[in-house]
């Protein structure tokens, strides 16, 4: 009995500081699926598990940063739009695929997770800095928007990390207006697989209830945080974490 509340205790934990992370970095459910795993949840129950949980951290760094969301205008219809188509498919390609391939893929995609995360900063020096005051490069963005979303559908781990590098190569605005769209995309697509999930996936729902209020504190937290707070050590924190877990799902 012990042994249960511990892993709920250090699980709402692991969901505070996945609500703090995504708002302020990203990446922050690859903290929360080993943590499920190491309940002895599956992979697959473990993701879908992850995906409903994450919902309320992104509730609240979209509150927090309603601001800078009003700022992004009028690309937020068409990226919204293919955000939830996305986020759509990739669900349909989870539950229609043997549960066989999410164990095959899932540690390539935790891989392709951390080094995407451990490489955001060279990507966005490569890119330089935006002209916010430039067009758009609309196609660009609605469709790598709902690749992006795909992925998030099927594998929520790091969706945040590229929704905001999509945000970044394609759109031209100030990185905290691209970092409140991306709050929004995952907010839409976590939307969608919390009601896919919850009707047709395994999902263990004493491990939602337990991270639910702490996911939902931490994305306030971090939302106020994301201005102020260096992001460095926390995303690479997630890094280690992620790699380490793709390592050990490659070997097991």
């Amino acid at each position: 009995m012990l042994g249960e509340w511990l892993e709920l205790g250090l699980l709402a934990l692991a969901g505070f500081v996945s609500g703090c992370v995504n708002a302020v970095a990203g990446g922050g459910s690859l903290l929360v699926f080993p943590a499920l795993l190491g309940t002895g949840l599956p992979p697959l129950a473990a993701n879908v598990t992850n995906a409903v949980a994450q919902f309320p951290g992104f509730v609240g760094a979209v509150f927090s940063q309603r601001g800078d969301l009003r700022a992004n205008g009028r690309r937020l219809v068409p990226i919204s739009v293919a955000a939830l188509l996305g986020s759509l498919g990739g669900c349909a390609l989870l539950l229609s695929l043997p549960g066989a391939v999410f164990d095959a893929v899932v540690p390539a995609l935790v891989g392709l997770s951390a080094v995407l995360m451990a490489f955001q900063g060279r990507i966005r020096r490569w890119i330089g800095n935006p002209d916010q005051h430039g067009p758009d490069r609309s196609v660009l963005l609605t469709a790598g928007i709902f690749l992006a979303s795909v992925y998030g559908g099927y594998f929520g781990g790091a969706r945040s990390i590229i929704l905001v590098v999509v945000l970044v190569l394609t759109a031209n605005a100030a990185l905290s207006t691209l970092n409140a769209a991306k709050n929004l995309l995952g907010l839409l697509g976590s939307l969608v697989t919390v009601v896919v999930y919850a009707l047709l996936a395994p999902v263990d729902w004493a491990a939602v209830a337990a991270l639910v209020p702490t996911t939902l504190l931490g994305g306030m937290v971090g939302g106020r945080l994301a201005r102020r707070l260096p992001a460095a050590a926390l995303r690479w924190t997630v890094v280690v974490i992620a790699a380490a877990v793709a390592l050990y799902m490659a070997l097991d």
